[in-house]
């Protein structure tokens, strides 16, 4: 038996599809955030970094308040580096204090929910915020720990052996979500 990539892309989102998926998110943060001046919003490298930019830029065009954003690099307080590999590690960035504050982490994609799971004890080395939330684009199953998505733009069942890719005009040139089989 021989294994052998198809590289066969489907698109899941179309970059208008994405354009209002995203502001659907930003809306249902907006109506569960008691106050968007106490938020801050973290992506998790690499692509949550770029998701989390372009929901802040939504965010602040909902609410009127500039909304703090950065990055929180998970990598060093994973439990799964042997299996997954480690790739460059990038700083973790915090535009202001998390103590009590609302933190949205933002993810491209919630696999085995191990990446969120060694975001949540990274987190832990720089305070004690008032609330965590989560936010990912695509939901794909395959739940090693439980943890679940606060808010998820769409759930999309998989196979172990495929993948979701998030598309960004900023960074590929062009907008959408993929599978890729």
């Amino acid at each position: 038996m021989s294994k052998h990539k198809t590289n066969e892309r489907v698109e899941i989102l179309s970059a208008e599809e994405l354009g209002r998926t995203i502001a659907r998110l930003a809306s249902q943060v907006i109506e569960c955030v008691s106050n968007s001046k106490e938020l801050v919003i973290l992506g998790i490298p690499t692509r949550g970094i770029h998701l989390s930019k372009v929901l802040a830029n939504k965010l602040e065009e909902l609410s009127g308040n500039q909304i703090a954003h950065g990055s929180l690099d998970p990598t060093f307080h994973r439990d799964d580096l042997v299996r997954v590999g480690t790739r460059l590690v990038q700083p973790t960035e915090l535009p202001s204090t998390i103590e009590d504050r609302q933190v949205l982490i933002v993810d491209d994609v919630i696999f085995t929910g191990r990446t969120v799971r060694a975001s949540l004890e990274a987190l832990q080395a720089w305070g004690r915020p008032k609330r965590i939330m989560l936010l990912v684009m695509v939901d794909r199953g395959h739940r090693e720990v439980p943890i679940q998505p606060d808010f998820c733009g769409r759930q999309v069942p998989t196979s172990r052996s495929e993948n979701i890719e998030l598309r960004l005009e900023d960074i590929d040139g062009e907008e959408g979500v993929y599978l890729c089989r």
